[in-house]
């Protein structure tokens, strides 16, 4: 008989497990449908997504709910939860007492476990319904543990609508997360599921709070009589039900990079992301239809986004508000120039004070021009760096090479997007290429992490990935030259540079196409763009002007903390230096140190001026004087005793633009009487011919106009140039012809060996 009775037992248990294989409860994540929520890293949804049946849903974890929540739910809906296997038998058997005496199912015991085996497979309030539910609630509890299961319910419980689960109906009803539900919060969102529709706080708060107040006469023993008297007192006060949207594209961004993944938890601080979101809706205000705007903060410790931007108005078609601008590759005009500087300083090229010519310049043929069309003559790299120009830029990548340029960009981490079938070239500085937002500001990390730049990471699991950019030294000496701002800093209230210690670079591109600003802190990393996700030109919008306000405004809110003093590292150091050869005072003849200045030198090296690209003579070289008159003589013409005078020559093309204390001082001196004739009988170097002003005509539909270019005085060789770029060299006092192809106003200069020089400007028509 006992042995029969084992067998009975045995085969309806192994009967009750091949159901149990054959016909699985619909868990979540296979069968049950799957909304998505992606979250800010103190779990405030960010958007969410609703799943097909288009129910808002928002997956939670049982430690981040209210404790007071979890007791009510627990005392309210299944008392015994914690110890039942799924089913409460007392509560069954009062249920099917109840059922026979009134012949319809009054109270259905329905445990916790029982109410989640519901809301994964609705089965109808029947009595084959309800056996059908307790098979899947001892289902459950085989699978799962009690916390999971109770979870599960956190998750699908209805809250009314579309809403379902406890964080969910916080966010939408009360806005805030569940973890901080009040006591009266609590019972309310605990009574919701047992009639969603009817009790909906936003539609029904006096039926709600009777409700409610059915709970907490529960929870009297539990709470005490002050904590439920105070909650009975708090009004039933529901807000309009909206769907969370802060960050709209980049939650499109991570809901796509994981795909059925129910909770994603990114690294986006959401009060900084309210704050952007806003400066970037004040800003509407003041740009013209179809502009938008984009930011990204990075934090530089982990590399974490802070907050991410990628359109100023989700809602605005007409700026393309769908069209995620952190990502679209654009031109960055010049916001690429401290990288340039950087390399130049790892290569031994420059120090920050090396000089650049910023004057009209022919670089194989590319005639780049400045921003405001100006030229400032001799300048330092800071001073070329900090008032973003662009002649002297274009002079260090051609020594440092395009190619080479490029190339070290890409080993830091920032790959430059180039036009189809585009190689390299001197125009790449300038904006001859693309990036994005997001890259560039990784690549922007580099000058607050010694050197190492690294890809934005949006969520916490995402790996680190970083490559070295800058040695320490270099990103230290461009970070420096940034921070103190320069004349564009004053453009911006206060000079954000010296106010905040943030070190920042703005930049724009060919036909105002793309305004950047991008600026680095201690703590962060910002970079804003401005302009038209179509691509068409935004005249008068320039990084200086639209693009760096808001990043100032950007930092304002992100980082107000005082940036401690910072210290070089132990590869850089202070040292004076003498222009123009380039080298240090110490070891520079007064007499060749013509100015003097402070500048950072990387691995105690002061790299010589670049060499003379009009003119192949040394940079020092012997001229000699009259001894007794201190005149300028020749062996063929000294009367007396001569005197050899060591001389340091500045770069041909800037001569034209020293102050007249500098030419007195770096130009040798009138000649003696008796060497007159070695330079001619004019006190200086005059262009003969043609005249300041003078207009050129072709003669009716004659071949273009031909001048005769030629100089009176001059010594050795003339080197002419028009608009800055070499068009011939000639011994003194010879002619060079030249015919004017295309019409237009030209300048043009003339400089001999010594220095002198003459200029005019023509047009020709």
């Amino acid at each position: 008989m006992i042995r029969a009775l084992r067998l009975t037992l045995a085969a309806v248990l192994a009967l009750l497990l091949l159901a149990d294989q054959l016909f699985p409860p619909p868990l979540p994540g296979r069968a049950a449908a799957q909304a998505q929520v992606v979250l800010a890293r103190d779990g405030t949804p960010l958007r969410a997504f609703p799943d097909r049946t288009h129910v808002w849903r928002h997956p939670v974890r049982l430690e981040e709910v209210s404790p007071r929540y979890l007791e009510a739910l627990i005392a309210f809906e299944d008392r015994s939860f914690w110890w039942h296997p799924g089913v409460n038998p007392w509560a069954l058997a009062r249920a099917g007492g109840q059922w026979l005496r009134h012949g319809r199912i009054v109270s259905g015991g329905s445990t916790l476990t029982m109410q989640v085996a519901r809301l994964l497979e609705p089965a109808p309030r029947t009595l084959v319904g309800k056996l059908r539910q307790i098979a899947r609630a001892l289902q459950l509890e085989l699978r799962y543990s009690k916390r999971e299961i109770l979870q599960i319910y956190l998750t699908y419980a209805p809250m009314g609508g579309v809403l379902e689960g406890v964080e969910a109906a916080s966010r939408a009803y009360l806005g805030k997360p569940a973890q901080r539900l009040s006591a009266s919060e609590a019972a309310l969102l605990t009574v919701l599921p047992q009639a969603p529709s009817l009790l909906r706080p936003d539609r029904y708060p006096e039926r709600a709070r009777q409700a409610r107040d059915k709970v907490l006469a529960r929870m009297l023993e539990r709470w005490g009589a002050a904590t439920i008297a105070e909650a009975r007192q708090e009004p039933v006060i529901a807000q309009t039900v909206r769907e969370p949207l802060l960050a709209p594209l980049f939650a499109e961004r991570l809901r796509r990079r994981n795909p059925g993944l129910a909770r994603i938890e990114t690294t986006l601080d959401a009060s900084a992301q309210q704050s952007v979101e806003q400066l970037l809706a004040a800003r509407l205000t003041v740009v013209p239809p179809r502009v938008s705007l984009a930011a990204l903060v990075v934090d530089n410790a982990t590399l974490e986004v802070r907050a991410y931007a990628g359109s100023a108005d989700f809602s605005d078609d007409e700026r393309f508000a769908h069209v995620d601008m952190v990502q679209a590759p654009r031109s960055p005009g010049s916001a690429l120039k401290p990288f340039l500087y950087g390399f130049a300083l790892d290569e031994g090229l420059i120090h920050s004070q090396s000089l650049l010519a910023d004057v009209p310049q022919s670089f194989a043929g590319y005639q780049p021009g400045n921003f405001q069309a100006s030229f400032s003559g001799p300048v330092s790299v800071s001073e070329a760096l900090q008032r973003s120009l662009n002649v002297p830029a274009v002079e260090v990548l051609e020594r440092l090479g395009a190619n080479r340029f490029v190339a070290l960009l890409r080993r830091g981490g920032l790959k430059l997007d180039l036009p189809r079938g585009a190689t390299p070239n001197l125009g790449v500085i300038l904006g001859g290429a693309a990036v994005s937002l997001e890259d560039l500001v990784g690549a922007y990390t580099a000058f607050a992490r010694g050197g190492i730049s690294g890809r934005p990471r949006y969520q916490v699991t995402a790996a680190h990935e970083e490559s070295r950019m800058l040695s320490e030294g270099a990103a230290f000496i461009v970070r420096d030259v940034l921070e103190s701002g320069g004349p564009v800093a004053r453009q911006v209230e206060g000079g954000l540079g010296v106010r905040r210690g943030i070190a920042w670079k703005t930049g724009t591109s060919f036909g105002f196409r793309d305004a950047w600003a991008v600026g680095v802190s201690d703590r962060f990393t910002v970079g804003v763009w401005v302009g038209r996700p179509d691509g068409t030109p935004n005249p008068g919008f320039f990084g200086a002007n639209i693009a760096a306000p808001l990043l100032v405004d950007i930092f304002s809110v992100v980082d107000d903390a005082p940036p401690p003093p910072r210290v070089p590292p132990a590869s850089v150091a202070e040292g004076r230096i003498c222009w123009p050869l380039g080298t240090r005072s110490e070891s520079t003849p007064r007499e060749l140190c013509h100015q003097e200045r402070t500048a950072w030198l990387l691995n105690g090296s002061a790299p010589p001026t670049f060499a003379d690209r009009l003119r192949d003579n040394a940079a020092r070289y012997t001229d000699y004087r009259d001894a007794t008159s201190g005149l300028r003589v020749r062996k063929a013409c000294a009367e007396g005793k001569m005197l050899a005078v060591a001389m340091a020559r500045w770069p041909a093309a800037v001569e034209p633009w020293l102050s007249s204390a500098l030419r007195e001082r770096a130009l040798p001196p009138a000649w003696a009487p008796a060497c007159a004739t070695a330079r001619g009988p004019e006190a200086g170097l005059r262009i003969v011919g043609i005249s300041d002003g003078e207009i050129i005509r072709r003669a009716g539909s004659g071949p273009p106009p031909e001048l005769r270019l030629a100089a009176r005085g001059g010594q050795h060789d003339l080197i002419w140039l028009l608009d800055g770029r070499p068009i011939g060299r000639v011994p003194a006092g010879a002619v060079l012809p030249y015919r004017f192809a295309e019409p237009g106003r030209y300048q043009i200069t003339v400089i001999d060996d010594a220095g002198y020089y003459d200029r005019v400007e023509i047009s020709v028509r």
